[in-house]
């Protein structure tokens, strides 16, 4: 109580104190742009994904441009220590997203490699899957995915080494007969998330659907 007196929580984008749980201010707020994409419609990331790999259906919560606000939502989970901007992503996608009839089976997060995982001290993508997981009822599954080779920040790569990602990931246990949803934080090239539903589509009789916080798109 103390400390939120001296140190109180203040918005990301223009510093005005807000309450504990949440990331910004109610004027920054409309600042967001969200998608306002269907799940199981036609939109820009599911058109991408299509170019790469069979997908089922595709989401992005907002869009991800230079300078935006999405873009410094997501750098303040994953490069700020702001895990609790998880939360606050998952209550905004359950707000928004309805899987009505094409509800997947598994939720499954795009990995970290340890050595990475050990650095930042959590997977940005952990505590926002798990919300999603409990308010859809669906089971997640963190664990399904390894990540094969260590390497720097994808912000901190050039767009053609984010292309080089060749048995970059495996899976760890058999699957088959699963509608699986691949949860990542930011769509820029799709090769990430091609790369793994490739081997999970190659597993068995599987199907993959995307769901990304922010896409460039």
């Amino acid at each position: 109580m103390i400390l939120d007196l001296f140190f109180p929580d203040r918005c990301i984008h223009c510093n005005r104190i807000i309450d504990a749980h949440l990331l910004v201010c109610n004027l920054c707020f409309d600042q967001i742009h969200f998608t306002h994409f269907s799940y199981d419609s036609n939109n820009p990331v599911k058109e991408k994904c299509r170019l790469l790999f069979p997908v089922e259906n595709a989401y992005a919560l907002m869009q991800f441009e230079k300078e935006n606000l999405s873009r410094k939502i997501i750098h303040e989970l994953k490069y700020r220590s702001r895990e609790i901007a998880g939360k606050v992503l998952a209550e905004w996608v359950a707000e928004r997203l309805d899987f009505e009839d094409e509800k997947p089976d598994l939720l499954a997060t795009v990995p970290l490699h340890p050595k990475k995982q050990r650095e930042r001290g959590y997977n940005q993508l952990h505590v926002f899957t798990e919300i999603l997981s409990a308010f859809y009822n669906i089971p997640f599954d963190h664990h399904l995915i390894s990540r094969n080779h260590y390497s720097k920040a994808q912000a901190l790569k050039d767009k053609q080494h984010r292309l080089e990602t060749g048995n970059a990931f495996s899976l760890t246990k058999n699957i088959t007969g699963k509608h699986i949803l691949l949860i990542d934080d930011v769509f820029t090239t799709g090769n990430t998330v091609a790369t793994i539903a490739w081997e999970i589509l190659n597993a068995g009789d599987n199907k993959v659907s995307v769901l990304v916080m922010a896409g460039d798109i």
